[in-house]
């Protein structure tokens, strides 16, 4: 990518605050720097939201929702078909600038890209399903009827993992059900939201339905958003602990609450798996995204039987791998986000090795800039070991071994989260047996990758509630309404 590319594809987004329907600087004045992760170079600079910013926000989206649950649900649907046409089209630029700020590889950022699309034209076919139900009493003498209506003005915390598509996992489903939403981007990754939010607004989003705040100071801002009595609706990606401060403070105003939090991804593979296929899928569930994913395999329990052989094929396709900056042709995995992410994933590979862990290939940060850490396999990783029970969000991939079916299931339901689980047989019987005894909101069998519009995503256990996506996914934004008839 030439330099003038990257510059013109920066400088065609919005860096202010979107307010209702206004593009305007933070009240303060202040900017905070959006860096590179491949080089640590300043990309450019976005307004810093504040408390009164956020307020404000809130004050328009909740000023927008009357208007805007009474648009005819066509109306919402075709609005989010034109996005998702328009997201499409522009998919190039906006892969680009995604991979300018989150360093992922190009065709990586493209496939984000068609994935967040896929949401926008999932819920707009999903705007006009919305439906009730009238039924007699068991009775007789009366009539029940239920209808669903919006909960109302919604905030949305998005990670800077999926900086698109988790933000149109959330607010697509919002539009499509009749709720104004604010949407706090994370403060590493907030262009790609800031050009999300431009596209809705040329396809027609009336001002106030989506306003969006980026800040530095995420805590502060948030809080008075979520205590207000005006906010109904509260989704959250991002971290165990920080969902549960989130959980606490929605108390208050006892918000509908979804919650998509961390992972700790178990990746099983029996004696009778086909092991290409397994390691095929391994590559996926560890290396999507660099390994920076709540779905990424964290943990690898192999058979016994196969280890040493699936080990070995895995590290072979991990060490093919070419690890650059992004933009670059042929590169397979970019730099992690954060110069303190990189240093996490060092400190639970050096943990694992200082209790009897064996480097097969990587182990260690590459390159002379940037935040690059290199794709890393560790075997004979012992129980005790950090990254076994931490999520790693980084291209590491530590194995472990099982003797049976039930220590198998036992390792992979040996932590308080439960997002996804991957499992790998050839027998249906096991599959099935395995899959419903899992402690796990999702199961990809003989699968890599579960993620899905049509799906409904989420977990259990410390990993949250609620669902994204699928039919589920608009129930989030509604509420039922009963009327009873008296019809003697």
């Amino acid at each position: 990518m030439s330099a003038d590319r990257e510059r013109a594809v920066v400088d065609g987004v919005p860096t202010d605050l979107l307010i209702g329907g206004q593009w305007r600087p933070a009240s303060s004045g202040e900017r905070f720097d959006v860096e590179d992760p491949a080089t640590g170079e300043v990309v450019t600079t976005v307004a810093d939201a504040t408390v009164d910013d956020g307020l404000a926000a809130l004050a328009a989206a909740a000023e927008a929702q009357a208007s805007w649950a009474a648009t005819p649900p066509r109306e919402r649907g075709e609005l989010l078909r034109r996005a998702f046409e328009a997201v499409t089209a522009r998919s190039d630029d906006l892969a680009l600038l995604m991979t300018l700020e989150m360093g992922k590889a190009v065709k990586e950022s493209k496939a984000e890209i068609a994935y967040a699309a896929e949401f926008l034209r999932w819920f707009s076919e999903e705007a006009v399903r919305v439906s009730g139900a009238y039924s007699v009493a068991p009775g007789g003498g009366s009539r029940l009827l239920t209808m669903k209506q919006p909960v109302g003005p919604s905030f949305f915390i998005t990670p800077w993992n999926f900086p698109m598509a988790m933000g149109t996992r959330k607010i697509a489903p919002a539009i499509a059900a009749g709720c104004t939403m604010v949407v706090k981007p994370a403060h590493e990754t907030p262009l790609s939201m800031l050009a999300l939010a431009r596209i809705l607004r040329d396809v027609g989003l009336p001002d106030g339905v989506l306003n969006v705040i980026p800040t530095s100071s995420s805590g502060a801002v948030s809080e008075p958003i979520i205590r207000d009595p005006r906010l109904r609706k509260l989704s959250f990606t991002g971290s165990t602990a920080v969902g549960r401060k989130l959980i606490e403070q929605s108390a208050q105003q006892v918000l509908r609450v979804s919650m998509e939090l961390g992972g700790n991804a178990p990746f099983l593979v029996f004696a009778d798996a086909d092991l290409d296929a397994a390691v095929d899928g391994a590559m996926l569930a560890k290396m999507r995204n660099v390994g920076e994913a709540c779905t990424a395999a964290n943990r690898f329990h192999v058979h016994e039987s196969v280890a040493a052989k699936f080990t070995e094929k895995l590290a072979e396709r991990m060490a093919a791998l070419r690890v650059g900056r992004g933009t670059d042709d042929g590169v397979d995995v970019g730099p992690l986000v954060s110069e303190k992410q990189r240093g996490t994933v060092e400190e639970l590979v050096a943990d694992a090795v200082d209790r009897g862990a064996k480097v097969v290939t990587g182990g260690g940060r590459t390159g002379d800039a940037g935040y690059f850490y290199q794709p890393t396999v560790l075997a004979g990783v012992t129980d005790d070991a950090r990254l076994l029970t931490e999520e790693i969000f980084g291209p590491v991939a530590p194995v472990t071994t099982f003797a049976t079916d039930d220590e198998a299931v036992a390792r992979a339901n040996a932590t308080e989260y439960g997002l996804v689980a991957y499992v790998f047989t050839r027998d249906l019987q096991r599959a099935l047996r395995v899959s419903e005894r899992l402690e796990a909101g999702m199961v990809g069998l003989n699968a890599g990758i579960v993620s899905n519009p049509a799906a409904p995503f989420g977990g259990v256990k410390a990993s949250g509630f609620g669902r994204e996506g699928g039919a589920e996914g608009i129930e989030e934004y509604l509420e039922t309404k009963y009327v009873a008839i008296n019809l003697p």
